[in-house]
């Protein structure tokens, strides 16, 4: 049972929207099946937002992720009911939710409390626990039941022993979500995403914001070849929105590392 006190609401840079918290979808029903217990975390999502549910691939084994990270990942997409190791690159993590939750799944955010969801289309469709208490794992055991995506992040780098993760493993093949794991490892994962920032867009000479900014990215997944490329995430053109044709482009400042 995720109990009210362990979470709060998340209002980071997006005036007027905000992420789900776990306390609106009380226990998601004690003494359900696990398929009753999904429609019922699906139902309650839908009436809170105002809008009829769409289940995304339930019969497919790969969740999409969009074009851009499509190309670096041997099967097209993140596995479901398996691990996926990522690193921790909040961009990266924001443009998987986003690429997630506008094609209609639902994503779960665990123990990321420092994590801006500016960059998100779909907020109504996330739900975040900030603060997941002392069994933060048991959080995102409930949550792989009924998500599509579910992202954990530990506080603490560690290296979870086969026996701790029987439970939450077993829950993921279960159900039909996607789990990611940053800062956290298991034996043998499914697939591992890792993301350096290699440029910011929008800086000019003194003047413009950040718009969007190039990762370089790595993946490895099993009985495949490592595959590395870069992905633009934001502003991906060479001008900022609302730059009328024929001004300046816009120039890149390199990360230092």
């Amino acid at each position: 049972m995720l109990r009210a006190s362990k979470s709060k609401s998340i209002l980071q840079g997006v005036e007027g929207t905000y992420v789900r918290n776990v306390e609106e979808f009380g226990d998601l029903g004690a003494g359900l099946s696990r398929a009753d217990k999904i429609a019922t975390l699906r139902s309650r999502m839908a009436a809170l937002g105002g809008e009829v549910v769409e289940q995304v691939a339930e019969e497919t084994d790969i969740l999409p992720v969009g074009d851009g990270l499509e190309r670096l990942l041997a099967q097209g997409g993140l596995p479901r009911r398996s691990v996926t190791h990522l690193s921790d690159t909040p961009a990266l993590a924001v443009e998987l939710i986003d690429q997630v939750t506008s094609r209609g799944g639902f994503a779960g955010v665990v123990g990321w409390p420092e994590l801006s969801y500016a960059g998100i289309g779909e907020l109504q469709r996330v739900v975040a626990v900030p603060d997941p208490g002392t069994e933060p794992l048991s959080v995102a055991s409930v949550l792989v039941e009924g998500l599509d995506l579910v992202i954990y992040r530990s506080a603490v780098d560690l290296t979870i022993s086969p026996v701790r993760a029987r439970p939450i493993l077993a829950r993921l093949r279960a159900g039909h979500a996607a789990l990611l794991l940053v800062g956290t490892k298991v034996q043998s994962p499914a697939l591992s995403i890792s993301a350096q920032v290699a440029d910011f867009r929008g800086i000019g000479q003194g003047s413009g914001r950040i718009t969007g900014m190039d990762l370089n990215v790595r993946t490895e997944s099993k009985g495949h070849r490592p595959s590395s490329g870069i992905l633009t995430v934001g502003q991906a053109g060479g001008q900022a929105a609302g730059h009328a044709a024929g001004t300046a482009p816009q120039r890149h400042l390199r990360a230092v590392r």
